[in-house]
């Protein structure tokens, strides 16, 4: 078993080991986690991410429901410890129905949210990552095109790899856990990661990463962690500047929001997948009124969305206040793709050279 296995490992065992210790003190066994919501939240100024407060939630076994959780925790560290010993991986679903295997009924999961909700508390808790638990989510398929030159460990052993030169129209797949990738070099000047594959493979055509030295990282919609870190990365090590290019819609912000402050759900884990210096390339409400791109009306669970993220810690800059005011007021919203009613190429020609330079990106 590999050090790290090793060290992953005994830190869970250590885990389990805590509620025995309580049964000997003579104490209800119990495991504390931080509250996961946006009213937990709170700006870590020397890390400069959003991080959880001091508002815990305890799952306790003075209660059925609590010591059914308690169980299920002991069942899925006992899992996690074994699949380390064996140096094997699994998957966040496929846990869900291996616990269907597991002797005991009251440790089974009743669904994938559940079994995921659990995974997070032993991250939280044990201070170890669920890639580190060799714990997968389902394949995401995001992928990077651009003057990018890296080493990766794949299991026959290293490769090289330049992110433009020795890949196809679809790019490099960025895998599960980018921190066995090194970067050997490159040429790019910036991020640009995009939400939709539509806008990806349309600036792929206009050759936009060759053009301008772009990173393209395709988001895939929200992004998963992989995709998260391997742009904090980029950003730290390379020193490139991230900008986000999503809709112009209340849930396109918040995925810009997890790439730039950290997400509600892994809070805990900021410091390691946020961005804080991204910036919001687009589409902005203002877009939408100076370049009078086609539209849709905002529906309610918009607005919602909306008047929400007014309220969130995360948003309540001005940039962000001034934006979602005017989208409530012309109570619009529109897609990346819209920007094609002034032609295919008035993204790659106009649009985002002007809102780069405008940045003090080019």
């Amino acid at each position: 078993m590999s050090a790290d296995n090793e060290q992953a490992r005994e830190q869970l065992i250590d885990l389990a080991a805590q509620f025995y210790d309580q049964f000997e003190l003579g104490e209800i066994p119990h495991m504390s986690v931080p509250t996961r919501t946006k009213n937990n939240i709170e700006y870590d100024e020397d890390k400069d991410v959003w991080v959880y407060g001091d508002r815990e939630s305890t799952r306790s076994a003075n209660s059925v429901r609590g010591a059914r959780k308690l169980l299920k925790a002991v069942y899925t560290i006992e899992f996690l410890a074994d699949q380390l010993e064996e140096d094997r991986s699994s998957t966040l679903r496929e846990l869900y129905y291996l616990s269907e295997s597991w002797d005991n009924k009251e440790a089974q999961f009743n669904d994938q949210d559940e079994s995921n909700g659990l995974i997070e508390d032993l991250e939280i808790v044990s201070g170890v990552t669920r890639e580190d638990f060799h714990m997968r989510p389902e394949e995401s398929g995001a992928t990077l095109m651009g003057p990018l030159h890296l080493r990766e460990q794949t299991r026959r052993g290293e490769r090289e790899i330049h992110c433009q030169e020795d890949v196809g129209e679809g790019g490099y797949q960025i895998p599960n856990n980018p921190d066995t990738i090194e970067f050997l070099g490159t040429d790019a000047d910036f991020i640009l990661a995009v939400e939709t594959g539509g806008m990806r493979d349309r600036l792929v055509e206009n050759g936009f990463d060759e053009e301008y030295n772009a990173l393209i990282v395709h988001l895939k919609g929200q992004p998963a962690r992989a995709t998260r870190r391997i742009t904090k990365r980029l950003h730290d090590e390379l020193d490139l500047p991230v900008t986000v290019f999503a809709d112009g819609d209340p849930w396109s912000y918040r995925i810009y929001g997890s790439v730039a402050y950290g997400s509600i759900k892994s809070a805990h884990l900021s410091e390691y997948l946020a961005t804080p210096e991204a910036k919001y390339i687009g589409i902005q409400p203002a877009d939408i009124v100076e370049y009078d791109l086609p539209t849709d009306p905002l529906s309610d669970s918009d607005i919602n969305a909306l008047e929400s993220e007014l309220e969130d810690p995360r948003f309540q800059t001005e940039y962000w206040e001034e934006q979602i005011e005017l989208q409530l007021e012309i109570e619009k919203k529109s897609e990346q793709q819209s920007l094609a009613s002034h032609g295919l190429d008035f993204v790659t020609d106009t649009y985002l050279p002007e809102r780069l330079d405008a940045m003090g990106i080019i």
